[in-house]
């Protein structure tokens, strides 16, 4: 990045110099330079123009030369139009240099603007020589300062940039673990469920078992497919439409949704959490990615019934209307749950899905025993954006 900085500090010189050119070309004439036997005047007008060359690299060293020159000049009582180097100075002073030392160079050029015009002012013109001169450097300085306020602002910009891209990525990362966590886990807990039917049924009734491996190979398929699914939408920025291909040049199916809750209940049930499904209202109504909310929160909260509360039954509710989703997960265990508060990736993941949609999540014990999950998602921000498109 140094050698960077140097690089871009040295490529300024070039141009620099050819403006350095032209204004000692466009100021040779005007003050009859090239008419004077004497070099004195043609020393003068390159010391005048000469650091100019340098007023990017070196702003302060740059206009202090020009001025020094300057002073000799007003000494030796020569004037010269290439004192508008001085213009150029103070305005590259003002929008490269700190404030206290732009404010030393104006403070520098309007000495020697008042010097000038006490000297080459025609008689009775110093206040109007004075004036003018004064509002040629006012306009100079506003220029540099302007200039400084308007990088600093396109600075300001591309931090801004860089900063939502970084969170970006941050929020990214923080959906793909969500998605991997609920994947791995539910379908962890699934399997384990069904090895141990499996190893309970295999003597006294292998069919059973056998079909409990088949189902253990269908779901450990199903994790495979949901985790290629959630790391291609990381990579593709969206969550996996259909027609789509990974890395493995297999298609990546839709996201799951509303539609696939009956699919979810079945494996509850094969993994012996006896769970009852309830939709009401139309899926269509919301964006699939509220559909993907929905579906996880329901996952999750059946996940941790079938690991926490071993022989209890679960009922989940759904319901659904253009502008909220509302989705409650209930069982009949008894056995002891994690307080809400507790550390995991289950109900603060849980929090994160339901607060990007400014919804509410109550998770606790049910009066009565067993436990609730109810979460409400307000979809009109949701909505709003469908109709803005």
């Amino acid at each position: 990045m140094a050698c960077l900085a140097a690089l871009t500090r040295w490529s300024s010189v070039p141009a620099d110099a050819l403006l350095a050119a032209v204004i000692f070309l466009a100021t040779l004439g005007p003050g009859q330079v090239l008419a004077q036997d004497e070099p004195g005047p043609m020393l003068l007008q390159v010391a005048l123009v000469t650091p100019l060359a340098w007023r990017r690299r070196a702003p302060l060293t740059a206009f202090s030369a020009i001025a020094a020159a300057a002073a000799i000049q007003w000494v030796a009582d020569v004037q010269l139009p290439a004192d508008a180097a001085l213009l150029v100075a103070l305005c590259t002073v003002g929008s490269r240099c700190t404030w206290r030392q732009t404010l030393a160079a104006g403070l520098t050029l309007e000495a020697g603007v008042l010097l000038a015009a006490a000297r080459w002012a025609p008689p009775g013109q110093f206040p109007f020589t004075a004036a003018a001169l004064t509002a040629m450097a006012v306009a100079a300085l506003t220029t540099g300062l302007w200039m400084r306020s308007r990088r600093a602002y396109v600075t300001s910009l591309e931090h801004d940039r860089e900063q939502r891209a970084r969170l970006a990525v941050a929020e990214e990362r923080a959906r793909m673990t969500r998605d991997l966590h609920d994947i791995v886990t539910h379908n962890l807990s699934v399997m384990v469920a069904l090895a141990d039917s499996a190893a309970y049924v295999r003597h006294r009734a292998p069919d059973r078992a056998a079909a409990a491996v088949e189902q253990i190979a269908d779901t450990g398929r199903q994790a495979l497919a949901d985790m290629r699914r959630a790391l291609g939408a990381g990579e593709h920025g969206q969550h996996g439409e259909s027609g789509e291909s990974g890395e493995s040049g297999e298609p990546l199916h839709p996201a799951p949704g509303i539609a696939e809750l009956g699919p979810l209940a079945e494996r509850m049930r094969a993994a012996g959490l006896p769970t009852r499904l309830e939709v009401a209202g139309d899926p269509a109504a919301i964006s699939a990615a509220a559909q993907l909310t929905v579906y996880r929160l329901a996952q999750e909260a059946l996940t941790n019934t079938l690991r926490h509360a071993p022989g209890a039954a679960a009922e989940v509710r759904v319901h659904l209307t253009p502008r909220c989703a509302a989705v409650e997960v209930t069982d009949d265990g008894h056995a002891g749950r994690a307080p809400a508060d507790a550390p995991g990736r289950g109900l603060s993941g849980m929090r994160e899905r339901v607060a990007a949609y400014d919804g509410t999540l109550h998770a606790g014990p049910r009066r009565g025993g067993g436990w609730r999950v109810a979460a409400r998602l307000d979809l009109g921000a949701d909505l709003a954006g469908k109709g803005s498109v």
